[in-house]
C-alpha cells in the first residue's frame, strides 16, 4: 500500500464527486486537546481538476507551493494532470511522513529542522502516531510567512505592538509553570506548555498587556473561560482559566484595561488558582505559540 493510499484510507474518503470535498475526520479527533487547532492530517481536501488548470494555478487557489502538491501526489512527477482526476491538497506547505515507533516530536524536529512545539500543535497536541504532517518543502524547512498580510481582517489595528514591560496581572506574580516542554505535575507526563502559568489569588484582576481587539471572550474547552486579544503586527495574547470575563468580542481594549479575574475554570494543570497566559504570532501555519517572557518584564 502506497503512502498516498494509506493517507486516503486513514482519512476516510467516502465521496469524490464534488469540485472540492472535505475529507472525513479521523475518529481519534476526540482525543486531541480542545485548545489545539484541528490536526493537519484531518484538513486535507480533494480537488477535482478542471479544464485549463495546471499545478501552478491550483497551488495559487490554496496558497501553497506546486512542489507540495506533487509531494502529496507523487504520480504527478511523471504524468500530466488529467481533467476530472482528483488530487490531494494539504492545508499547508509540507509533507506527510510515516513515524517510526517511539519517535518523539523532539527527534522529528531535529531531523527536519522544525520547532518541535510547532509539530506538536500542527498534529493535534498529541504524541506522534503512524503518520505526521511536517512543514517542509523538497526536504527543506518551510518558514511560515509571518509578514503583514494585505488582508487586515485578523488585526485591523493602528495600535502599537506589544511592548516589553507590560504584565497581565496588576501585581508581580511567581511563575507556577514556565513556557516550553514540561512535566505535568498532575500525571508526571512530559508535554509542551504553550504559555506561562502565574500563581495569583482567585479573583485577582487580569489586564490587557497591550491595546487590541477582543476576538474571543467565552468558555473554551480545557482553557476554561478564555479571552483572546489580537494586537497589531500579527500578535495575539490569551488569558485562560478565568473566573469572570469583563469584556465582549469586538471590544477595543487599552493597555492595562481590566479583562476579568483569575479562576480555576477549564482543565488547568494544577488545582491552585492561576492565570494561564500566552503570546502567539500569526503565520501561514496558524497562530504559533511564542515564549511570553520575551514580552514580559516585571
Amino acid at each position: 500500500m502506497t503512502l498516498r493510499i494509506y493517507i486516503l484510507y486513514l482519512l476516510g474518503v467516502v465521496n469524490i464527486l464534488g469540485l472540492i470535498l472535505p475529507l472525513a475526520k479521523l475518529s481519534r479527533a476526540e482525543n486531541y486537546q480542545a485548545n489545539c487547532p484541528t490536526p493537519g492530517l484531518e484538513r486535507f481536501l480533494l480537488h477535482r481538476v478542471s479544464h485549463g488548470e495546471n499545478l501552478e494555478t491550483i497551488a495559487q487557489i490554496y496558497n501553497i507551493k506546486s512542489e507540495t502538491i506533487v509531494a502529496m501526489n507523487p504520480e504527478l512527477q511523471n504524468t500530466k494532470l488529467t481533467i476530472g482526476s482528483n488530487i490531494l491538497i494539504p492545508p499547508y506547505n509540507g509533507i506527510v511522513i510515516e513515524v517510526s515507533q517511539g519517535q518523539t516530536w523532539r527527534e522529528l524536529g531535529t531531523q527536519y529542522q522544525v520547532r518541535p512545539d510547532v509539530l506538536f500543535e500542527l498534529n493535534g497536541c498529541q504524541s506522534p502516531d503512524n503518520l505526521a504532517f511536517i512543514p517542509v518543502v523538497n526536504g527543506k524547512r518551510y518558514t511560515p510567512d509571518i509578514a503583514k498580510s494585505s488582508s487586515q481582517t485578523d488585526t485591523d489595528l493602528t495600535n502599537p505592538a506589544i511592548q516589553a514591560g507590560n504584565f497581565p496581572l496588576q501585581n508581580p506574580a511567581k511563575i507556577a509553570l514556565p513556557y516550553g516542554w514540561q512535566m505535568n505535575p498532575m500525571d508526571k507526563e512530559v508535554f509542551f506548555h504553550s504559555g506561562i502559568d502565574f500563581f495569583a489569588d482567585k479573583g485577582s484582576n487580569v489586564q490587557a498587556i497591550a491595546p487590541g481587539v477582543v476576538v474571543l471572550a467565552q468558555e473554551k474547552g480545557s482553557y476554561g473561560n478564555l479571552i483572546i486579544i489580537n494586537h497589531s503586527e500579527r500578535l495575539q495574547s490569551r488569558y485562560a482559566h478565568l473566573e469572570n470575563i469583563n469584556v465582549k468580542k469586538g471590544q477595543q481594549v487599552k493597555t492595562g484595561e481590566l479583562l476579568g479575574t483569575v479562576g480555576t475554570t477549564g482543565k488547568p494543570n494544577f488545582p491552585q488558582p492561576h492565570l494561564h497566559f500566552e503570546v502567539r504570532a500569526r503565520s501561514s501555519l496558524g497562530w504559533i505559540a511564542k515564549d511570553p517572557q520575551t514580552y514580559l518584564q516585571k
